[in-house]
């Protein structure tokens, strides 16, 4: 079988209004994560779908991440395979951390990735 390569981006490429679907678990989010993501966890993907396709429905790409890589690009193969147009971060939000884009919490202390 011939499988068409992930589409993948670097954190600097993604643009500031983008979508981000943050495929992490609840504790990992709570850490830190990118402000105006939409979190769907991958162990809830199947579940919650309905959530993508609409926040997608506008034609939107959606740059899928999760902690380094390895979620986001099974997700991210997954709505190519869906026909939406999805794009895996590479490096995840350690190389978003590690870019020194912002990033908020649900608490008050000072956002991490865990």
């Amino acid at each position: 079988m011939n499988f068409a390569p992930l589409p993948t981006v670097d954190v600097a490429s993604v643009p500031g209004d983008a979508l981000i679907l943050d495929v992490r678990e609840a504790d990992e989010w709570a850490a830190g994560h990118v402000d105006g993501a939409l979190h769907v966890p991958m162990s809830d993907f199947v579940a919650r779908f309905g959530e993508v396709t609409e926040a997608v429905a506008d034609g939107r790409r959606a740059y899928v991440m999760c902690r380094v890589g390895g979620r986001s690009a099974q997700v991210t193969q997954y709505l190519v395979q869906q026909g939406i147009d999805a794009v895996n971060v590479d490096g995840g939000m350690l190389a978003w951390e590690g870019a020194g884009r912002p990033m908020v919490t649900d608490h008050d202390g000072p956002a991490t990735v865990v």
